[in-house]
């Protein structure tokens, strides 16, 4: 078998053909789909009636609302008569939205404080006892949406700061915020400056650390990247990224690129990057993901990267965010493979393992976990089976309801009433970069780790036989982050109760993304960092972190020497035999788009 190609699992057994009435239902939910966002209306309408129906047999509970809702109506007409006022609790201190100066005249104030009193009332009064924690859960955070949405900032008469500027740019700003939503609903982009190169192109501005393809099969490209250093650490690093981003976000610009960071402190870095699915790949497993991605992946490294006196070479790994997950998977898998022969090919012995953001008990995956039950992913499934795939906006609506404020009502507060563009990052334009999941795949993910939290209990299952992270014994390093609604770091330290490694847990500043990508140099960066040692005792997640000194700068230095220390000795850097290459990094696969 030469190294371009490798076989995968055994091609997976296809659906059973629709009837005619199981088309019709997949027809009609799919249209449903394009109005609700991909969410189900039947689990959005299960938790209101939840709330609604425990709340009309609780006369008592309607009795404390009643008087709650008299004494925000009280508070707010003392504070427009000009008498001291109670203020809300909450976050109105975080809320940006009413920083301004305008907001402190009248009416406007008026119209912020009722707000708050509303965003106030409203967490109390959106849930109602009795109902299941899954639908508090959902009534909670859609209550928020619909407060998000009707905020006094987000409407041209209720916002003084856009009367304002509308009133100095004679109505220019109103006019230029018309032209972007025309653009925007037309699909048209906004023009460049005559001469001026489109910004942030993949293999051109973001993805620009030299390597070379060295490994392709149907679902995958690997790509080692040219040591920069003369010597190199004996044992590589292979990086696993989520499936549902492009790599390249660990590689964006120079400044700011993890891979450049570890090839200049001596590393060897392999990394993998998904093909972006199409309609053709539907019935792609996870168990494909798994052999096709990790484990072929793995084989070619040990193939190309050499044996150290007469073994194979010891290879360290990263994933980053479900590519952790499915590391994590592998790792368990190949340990028990150590068990009972034959499950797995013969793979160079891991290292370490390191998880950025990645969960592998998902009994408390985070707001994320509002739309997965069993109600949204058989709605998914039927919006899926006629595609083939989870489209990339689809996915993405989901990510907007997590920060809809920001994301969606802000901005479009900014781009539409102030005719503010909002100046696009490298980090922005990988966002933007989307990509595909295949339908079967889609389904097993959910079903298995968020629904059943199958890896979490022992239960999941690789090749039919199932696997524990109990198995796991290599040194494990962790990165959780402070503000991530995607893999809630409390979630991700988890993995403390799942196995007796050593784990060193670092806690960051920043979100799901901006956590990770945090070169050295970045303004206002710190971290958190803690070892337990293997077979340690149990330290719950608030006590380490009350327990964990807080460290100025970026965490990647950290991890470098880390790695470094389970590295082997430095040694010259290797070539790459001229057989090996298949083309230059960034690959095919990372440049395949899709119109949605």
């Amino acid at each position: 078998m030469s190294h371009g190609e490798s076989a995968g699992s055994a091609t997976p057994e296809s659906p059973p053909p629709e009837s005619p009435t199981q088309k019709l239902d997949r027809l009609v939910h799919s249209s449903f789909g394009s109005v609700t966002g991909g969410l189900s209306p039947v689990s959005l309408a299960l938790a209101w009636a939840d709330w609604a129906w425990h709340l009309s047999v609780s006369p008592g509970r309607q009795m404390e609302l009643a008087g709650l809702a008299a004494r925000h109506g009280r508070d707010w007409l003392h504070g427009m008569a000009g008498q001291a006022e109670a203020e809300p609790a909450g976050d109105a201190d975080d809320d940006t939205r009413f920083r301004h100066p305008d907001w402190a005249q009248r009416p406007f104030s008026a119209l912020r404080s009722g707000f708050r009193h509303a965003e106030a009332y409203w967490r109390e009064a959106s849930v109602t006892p009795g109902m299941t924690a899954h639908h508090a859960e959902m009534t909670r955070f859609f209550a928020r949406q619909w407060l998000a949405m009707m905020a006094p900032a987000n409407w041209l008469a209720t916002n003084p700061v856009v009367l304002r500027a509308a009133a100095e740019s004679g109505g220019a700003t109103l006019a230029q915020g018309a032209l972007h939503w025309l653009r925007d609903a037309s699909g048209q982009s906004d023009p460049l400056p005559p001469g001026q190169p489109p910004q942030y192109r993949v293999g051109v501005d973001v993805a620009v650390t030299p390597g070379k393809v060295v490994h392709r099969n149907r679902l995958i490209e690997l790509i080692r990247y040219t040591p920069q250093t003369a010597e190199v650490y004996a044992a590589p690093l292979f990086v696993v990224p989520s499936w549902i981003m492009k790599y390249y976000i660990l590689d964006l610009s120079p400044h700011n690129s993890m891979v450049r960071y570890l090839v200049s402190q001596g590393h060897t870095v392999y990394m993998l990057s998904w093909r972006n699915p199409d309609a053709a790949d539907h019935d792609l497993s996870m168990d494909d993901y798994l052999r096709l991605g990790v484990f072929d992946a793995l084989a070619a490294i040990g193939r190309l990267h050499g044996r150290r006196g007469g073994a194979p070479q010891a290879v360290h790994a990263m994933g980053y965010c479900l590519g952790g997950t499915l590391l994590a998977i592998a790792a368990a898998a190949i340990a028990r493979n150590g068990r009972r022969h034959g499950e797995i090919p013969p793979l160079p012995p891991l290292a370490s393992m390191t998880l950025l953001a990645a969960q592998t008990d998902f009994s408390e995956p985070g707001e994320l976990g509002l739309f997965i039950d069993e109600s949204q992913i058989g709605y998914l499934d039927q919006i899926t089976r006629g595609q083939g795939y989870l489209s990339g906006r689809q996915m993405a609506g989901s990510f907007q309801f997590l920060h809809s404020r920001d994301l969606v009502w802000t901005r479009r507060m900014r781009e539409y009433l102030m005719g503010e563009r909002e100046q696009t990052s490298d980090l922005m334009a990988w966002n933007a970069d989307t990509t595909r999941m295949p339908a079967r795949m889609h389904h097993e993910y959910l079903s298995a780790l968020y629904l059943h939290n199958a890896l979490a209990t022992s239960s999941y299952r690789v090749g039919g036989r199932p696997v524990s992270l109990a198995d796991v014994r290599l040194p494990v390093f962790m990165v959780g982050t402070e503000r991530d609604h995607i893999s809630p770091w409390r979630s991700v330290y988890k993995l403390h109760h799942l196995c007796d490694a050593e784990i060193t847990f670092v806690l960051t500043v920043g979100g799901h993304n901006a956590g990770i990508v945090s070169e050295p140099g970045h303004a206002q960066r710190s971290y958190r960092i803690g070892t337990r040692p293997a077979e340690g005792a149990w330290i719950d997640a608030d006590e380490w972190l009350a327990a964990a000194a807080r460290h100025d700068g970026s965490w990647w230095p950290a991890w470098h020497d880390w790695l470094a220390a389970r590295s082997g000795p430095l040694q010259r850097a290797p070539a790459l035999p001229r057989q090996a290459v298949l083309g230059d990094a960034p690959g095919q696969y990372v440049l395949q788009r899709y119109r949605e």
